[in-house]
C-alpha cells in the first residue's frame, strides 16, 4: 500500500502542497499534476472519488476549498486510502485548529 504521490490543491486549479513518494523529474512532475489536477477538477461533484490514471489510480477527496489527491496502484484498496485521507485531514485540524487553504 504505497502512495505515489499526494496533491492537496485549491478548487481553482493552484497546487498548494505537492509530496511525491516515488521519483519523477520536474517535468514529469509538472506533466502529472497538470493532468490529474485537469481529471479530477472537470469532474461532476456527484461522480466518485476514483480514476483510472494510466496503470494506477487516482483517489480524491474534496474538504470546503482544497482537493487532496492521491495516485496509488490499482492493486490498492480505495477506501483505505479514503481513510488515510480522511485521518491525514484530522490531524491538521486538531494541531492547527480550523484549518483552510491559506495556512497550507
Amino acid at each position: 500500500m504505497a502512495i505515489d504521490f499526494l496533491l492537496l490543491i485549491s478548487r481553482q486549479g493552484k497546487v498548494r502542497l505537492a509530496k511525491y513518494y516515488v521519483p519523477y523529474t520536474r517535468k514529469e512532475k509538472a506533466r502529472t499534476e497538470r493532468e490529474v489536477v485537469s481529471k479530477v477538477l472537470a469532474r461532476p461533484r456527484k461522480m466518485c472519488n476514483f480514476i483510472e490514471y494510466r496503470d494506477r489510480r487516482i483517489i480524491y477527496k474534496r474538504y470546503a476549498s482544497l482537493y487532496f489527491i492521491t495516485c496509488v496502484s490499482c492493486d490498492d484498496n480505495e477506501l483505505i486510502t479514503l481513510e488515510k485521507i480522511h485521518h491525514f485531514v484530522e490531524v491538521l485540524d486538531r494541531y492547527f485548529g480550523s484549518v483552510c487553504e491559506l495556512d497550507i
